[in-house]
This record gives structure tokens, sequence and C-alpha cells, in this order.
């Protein structure tokens, strides 16, 4: 019988305030059949695992420091119920938290997020206040009644894991602030509704030396930092005037009143501008540079070009290769648990008829099975047809072969695949969900850190579960749904290619069908861009191919429209 709720707390070498925040809920747990889930955002700390299982906790150790937001996913994945309770490890919860909880998910089986007061408690310390201002720890407080919120804190949040296996995982890129808002305003975004709880509170202790005015005023600090980072990621952030405003009246407030809480305040709204002034320097230092300086990997120099191609080589050195398998590496950790769950989510995806095809030259037969066996894994219904081209054919040419052969009819799905790709476990499934969940009729997945790759600006945003975007490519990789077949078929009668990518583009965007990069199907393109054929004459060709044709130009490639963080629309 699965557990009441799973409780999760993130921590990270933290016992002394773990011992009491676990004395707390523990009796709880046992009384209501919950479980509890702690994760060491660290290496492995006997002691604390040992204080985790005296409470009846499992005890999980990340291995090295990730953040919250990795912690708690690792803290859904490890969890079995279907209400997860996120705790800080500095709190200690009220009696009857739990069973608030559990009495106010059972009333409201529409609401997906939960949250309950959070009381700010400094102990042991005598501090001259003005009463004006609370302590400066992380406070909720939306009076006497349960009632909806527009948002509710990390330090005591529960939500259903049906609402995770819709919306998303936390984003792993964030930590300090906005780490579990980011997820609510998905929430809200898809209509659904976050309950306050009056009776399911708890207090947000800091003891010892964290409750002193100097690491008090240091936390504020760093909150303040990412604060303005996390304010301009939502494009909210204040001017520069505002923001020096707030600070001069924290001083005045301090010095007005004799008030220790206008330290902090006065730190926290340090930290922001420290957080602005961080960012016009990086603008003056940008202006002085050519367009694009400073945003290329060591590979990607520029290169002069018309503006149907990228203007950089997104071909891989030994050097970067290695770099990149070691990027793909600490995203795929980093990742995981957002992967797992979108393969799970997957699995109830509607089958779908899918037609593959591509060129498959004698040389790549290796690679070739490798791609016929992943895409024979999927659960929907996959025709692969790769083949060796006519002699003297293009690539094109020989796709256009294809489709006569093998006609699209009720297929759901074409899917145009190169003979050099290396596909993902479980890419199939994975990227149909992402694609049709946010509206994709033209899509690719992302490339990534180890790929060559025409334009590097594709390559795979870990944090990221899809882009929407103004550009996709022909390849290596590329998906066209049944929606945009009579727009974009049959297929132009070229032999390389090079600008029918920015064609479909803007015949695409012109006829409203949206574009996109699923980034959590990262590819690898295993052999550079145009090593099989004459780069002059692919040039050439796009020329003549686009001059009496719209296209989306280089500047216009670039550009997001919009970016996911889950896999729900």
């Amino acid at each position: 019988m699965p557990p009441s709720a799973s409780i999760v707390f993130p921590t990270r070498h933290r016992r002394q305030y773990l011992a009491v925040a676990l004395a707390s809920v523990s009796p709880q747990a046992r009384e209501h059949g919950a479980e509890i889930v702690v994760i060491e955002d660290e290496a492995p700390d006997a002691p604390t695992q040992a204080l985790a299982e005296q409470h009846g906790a499992i005890y999980i150790a990340l291995g090295a420091a990730r953040g919250i937001n990795v912690a708690r996913n690792a803290g859904i994945e490890a969890a079995s119920g279907d209400l997860i309770c996120f705790l800080d490890d500095d709190v200690e919860v009220w009696p009857g938290w739990l069973a608030a909880l559990l009495d106010g998910a059972r009333a409201c089986p529409d609401h997906d997020c939960f949250g309950g007061p959070i009381r700010p408690r400094l102990e042991n310390v005598r501090r001259r206040t003005c009463g004006r201002e609370a302590p400066p720890v992380t406070a909720l407080d939306l009076g006497p009644a349960d009632r909806d919120a527009e948002l509710v804190w990390g330090a005591n949040l529960a939500v259903r894991r049906r609402a995770i296996e819709r919306y998303g995982l936390f984003d792993p890129a964030l930590n300090y602030c906005g780490d579990e808002e980011d997820w609510e305003h998905r929430l809200r975004a898809a209509g659904r509704r976050i309950r306050y709880l009056a009776r399911a509170g708890v207090d947000h202790r800091r003891a010892g030396s964290d409750a002193r005015t100097r690491n008090l005023s240091r936390a504020a600090w760093y909150r303040g930092y990412h604060a303005r980072r996390y304010d301009e990621r939502k494009q909210t952030a204040p001017s520069l005037g505002r923001e020096l405003r707030v600070l001069g009246g924290c001083l005045w407030h301090t010095a007005r009143y004799r008030c220790v809480n206008g330290i902090p305040l006065t730190a926290m709204s340090a930290g922001r501008i420290k957080a602005l002034v961080e960012d016009k320097a990086a603008e003056v230092i940008r202006a002085g540079k050519p367009a694009g300086a400073g945003d290329r990997g060591p590979s990607e120099a520029a290169d002069t070009g018309p503006d149907f191609l990228s203007g950089q080589s997104g071909t891989l050195s030994r050097r970067t290769a290695e770099r990149g398998r070691l990027k793909d590496g600490v995203a795929d950790v980093l990742s995981a648990p957002t992967r797992r769950g979108l393969r799970r989510a997957a699995r109830l995806h509607p089958r779908r008829r899918v037609l593959a095809i591509g060129v498959a030259r004698p040389e790549n037969a290796e690679v070739v099975a490798a791609i016929r066996r992943e895409l024979a894994a999927s659960h929907h219904a996959v025709d692969t047809f790769l083949r060796p081209g006519a002699a003297g054919a293009g690539k094109w040419q020989n796709l256009n072969r294809a489709l006569t052969t093998h006609p699209l009819g009720d297929y759901d799905w074409l899917l145009l695949i190169d003979d050099d790709v290396r596909l993902p476990r479980g890419f199939l499934d994975s990227f149909l969900l992402c694609s049709e969940r946010f509206g994709f009729a033209l899509v690719q997945p992302a490339h990534a850190y180890c790929s060559h790759a025409a334009w590097p600006m594709l390559r795979r945003r870990p944090q990221l579960v899809a882009r929407s975007m103004r550009f996709v490519e022909i390849g290596p990789v590329t998906a066209v749904a049944a929606a945009a077949f009579d727009d974009l078929l049959p297929f132009p009668d070229l032999r390389m290619g090079w600008g029918l990518d920015c064609h479909w583009s803007a015949v695409a965007a012109e006829l409203g069908h949206r574009l996109g990069v699923v980034d959590a199907t990262p590819v690898r393109h295993l052999r550079p861009v145009a090593a099989g054929y004459d780069h002059a004459g692919a040039v050439q060709e796009a020329r003549d191919f686009l001059r009496n044709r719209p296209y989306v130009d280089r500047s216009r490639a670039l550009e997001v429209v919009e970016r996911y963080r889950g896999w729900a629309a």
C-alpha cells in the first residue's frame, strides 16, 4: 500500500537543523502512514544517514552539491506517495501539520499544489527592531482561513505527483530564488490552482551563529543577488534608479529607527545592485566586440558567408569534442530526473504512425543498424526506410523517390534522418510527446554538446525540455507533422539542400505552423558538416534556390520564441 504522503527534505550537511525538523515530522509521519526521504545535496555523510534512519527516513546522497531543485527532483524520483511534501531542513512543523495537508488535499481534489504558513523564528538572540519589518527569513502568512493563493513557498510546499508528471520537474538551473516559483507559474499558466492551508504551518528557524546579524546579512545579500537574476529572467527587473531608491530607503530605515532588521535588508538591496552592475558592465564589453564575439565555442570561429548560413562552424576539434563529452555527462546527470519522468509520461501518449526515411551509405551500416533498433523500440508504429541512394542523385532527390515508393497516406509524422546520427535511448517516444504537447509541426531534436552542428545555438539546453523557434534545420534529424505535409512536401529538386531549412522555416511560419527544438532528446551528429560534399557547390545551390523565395535569415534564426521547462503545453 503506498504511503499517504512522501515528505522530502533537501539538505546539505546541516544535521543540527535536520535533527529538529525530523523530530517534529516523524511522529506525524508514523501516525498518518507517510514516508520521509532525506536528499543530501552533497557527498554522503554517515552521521546524517544515521540520523535519517533513526527517524525511519530514506537517505540518498547526490555525491556533490547540485542545487535545491536537483535535490527536489531526486526526492520525487525516490518518493512513492501521490502527495509529495517538501520541507526545508531548517523548519519545525506545527502540531497537526501533516493532518492539515492531507485533509486539505482530500477536500480540494482539483488543486495540485498546497502550502501553509511559514513563521520566522530567530533563536536565542536579542535584537533591537522597530516592529515594522519581520525578521529577514522567508515567511508566509495569508491569514487564518484556507484560501486559494497565487504562490506558496518551497520551505513548506506540497504537490500532487500527477502535476509533476503533467507539468514537469523543478528547473535544475534555478537555485536561491525562483526555484519553486518557476514551477508554480507553469502550473498556474495551465489553469491549475494553488491552495493555502492555514493549519499546515511551520516555524522557519535560525539558530546559533546563523541568527546573528552578520550571517543574516550575508544570506540576504545572496538572496538579493539571485532575486535580481530571476527578475531579469522574468523580464520584470526594475531600473537602476528604482534599485538605488530602495537601497536609500533601507539605509534611512536603519538609521532613523535604529532597527537591526534594516541591515540585512540593506544587504539584500546591495546584492540586487551588484547583479545589475555586472550586467551593465557585460553590455559595455559586448558593445565593443563584433556581433557574436565571445559567444562561440573554441572551434566555432566566425566565418564570412551569406545570411542563410550560421556564420559559425560547428565542427568539433579533438579538444572541443572531449569537452563536449564532459559537458554532456554533466548535463545527463542534471537532466536525468526530467528525462525519466518524460519517458514515463510518453508511455501514455497515443500511438502514432511514423514514416522514417533517409539515405544510408554502406560505410555507415553500423550506425544505421543502431538507428533502426532505437526506432523499433518505440511504442509507436514506425516504418523505417533507410536505403542507399540512386547513383548520381542528391539527398533530396533520393528522399523524393522514397516518398514516391512509400506514400505518406495515413502517417501522422514524417521523420527525416541522416545515416550518421546517434539517437538517445527512448528517443522517439519522448520526442513526439514534446512535439505534440507544444504543437510543433516542424521540429528537430537539439544537438548534444559532443555533436557536429551547423547552427551551434541549437545545442542542448539541459534546463529546458523544448524551445519554440523561428528556425529548424533540415538535418541530421527533422520531423514534419501531418498538418504540414501539403505545405512542405514534396521536397524541391535539390542535391545538397542548403538553404532549404531557412525557406521551410519562413513558409511554415507564414502558414501558422509552429517550429520547435526538443532539448530533452539531444542527438549526436557524428560527422562534420559538409564532410561528404563540396562546400562551395552547396552554397551556390542555396543561393540559386533562395533567389526568389522567402527565407529566415541568420538574425531571425537565432530567436527563441518561448522556452519550456516541463513537458505540459
